[in-house]
């Protein structure tokens, strides 16, 4: 199975940049050198079946695609976020844990929104969408993959910030992808949590 779904991934990498350059006409102008998105989209795949089970690997495959075109455009699509939920409620159904998946997504969106409410230019609402796919996958699990993964999103986004801030690349104003970081915080979680 988890060979299976490495070349899911293979599949979907390959999905995955032709999507990332319709929304960056810079990488489609590009020649395609060597395919790091595609192999990093089957790692992640493979890795998500092995230790947290076939049902988070359609949350893995669209947490790709979106830190991709997130790093790549700084634009998490609704073109891709919303249609998102009603996948990733299908995945999640076999899990039987449904309910809580949808709470988790639930209380996280509520978390982002009130962050974004009160410093709207610190953070995009797409990073709002995307906080209750990530609840959604996490809180399936468990609550406290859920804690883990919105703590280990911000962990990653301000280790970020503090790297541009150290080699003068940035200020405490510049505005960076953050919805990529949120969304690789997950999948160690959803990793580890099993």
């Amino acid at each position: 199975m988890v060979a299976l779904m490495a070349l899911a991934g293979l599949f979907c990498g390959d999905r995955i940049r032709s999507l990332a350059a319709s929304y960056d006409g810079y990488a489609a102008a590009t020649p395609r050198r060597w395919p790091a998105v595609e192999l990093v989209s089957a790692a992640v795949a493979a890795l998500v079946a092995w230790r947290a089970g076939t049902p988070y690997v359609c949350f893995a495959v669209i947490a790709v695609a979106l830190a991709v075109i997130d790093w790549r455009t700084s634009t998490l699509p609704d073109a891709i976020t919303l249609p998102a939920y009603p996948i990733m409620m299908l995945a999640l159904l076999p899990t039987g844990e449904l309910p809580r998946a949808l709470a988790g997504g639930v209380v996280l969106t509520a978390v982002y929104g009130l962050l974004w409410f009160v410093r709207p230019e610190a953070m995009g609402f797409g990073d709002v969408k995307i906080a209750g796919l990530i609840g959604m996958a996490a809180a399936a699990m468990s609550w406290q993959a859920l804690l883990a993964a919105a703590f280990c999103g911000q962990l990653l986004g301000a280790l970020y910030a503090l790297s541009l801030l150290a080699t003068g690349r940035g200020t405490r104003h510049t505005q960076f992808p953050f919805g990529t970081f949120m969304l690789l915080g997950t999948l160690p979680t959803l990793c580890l949590a099993s």
